[in-house]
């Protein structure tokens, strides 16, 4: 499998599929072009429990993601994320199905707070399998 490419994230945009099954996430990058991955609705309630909530009254929003098209739609889909916290940053590094390399990104904090606001509100759309 090839290196990673590391992409500076600069807005975020999500979409849920109709059955509730699984989240597109269309990542707008610094200097290169959107990336998508499909993200299971297993691996965004686990993010829930584990991204770190923002502590900064202060923190400004990111810049306005990009629209999602349906054509967005045909992108890979994440069978797990490892997330590596750094000083003021997250890296999430997914591994997916049916691709060369991995898919990694860097989020500052305010776009790790748009992230976890997001998925919070697509909680209910959402199917848990895990909750008892």
């Amino acid at each position: 499998m090839k290196q990673a490419v590391i992409r500076q994230v600069k807005s975020i945009s999500m979409q849920c599929d109709k059955v509730g099954n699984v989240l597109l996430a269309k990542f707008s990058a610094h200097g290169a072009s959107d990336v998508r991955i499909v993200i299971p609705a297993t691996i965004v309630f686990w993010l829930l429990k584990h991204l770190p909530v923002n502590q900064d009254p202060t923190l400004r929003p990111p810049p306005a993601p990009s629209p999602i098209l349906q054509e967005d739609w045909n992108a890979p889909r994440a069978a797990s994320v490892q997330c590596k916290e750094f000083p003021g940053a997250l890296r999430m590094n997914f591994q997916a199905e049916n691709m060369k390399q991995d898919l990694t990104v860097m989020l500052d904090r305010s776009n790790v707070e748009l992230l976890r606001q997001i998925l919070e509100a697509y909680r209910h759309d959402l199917i848990d399998l895990d909750a008892e």
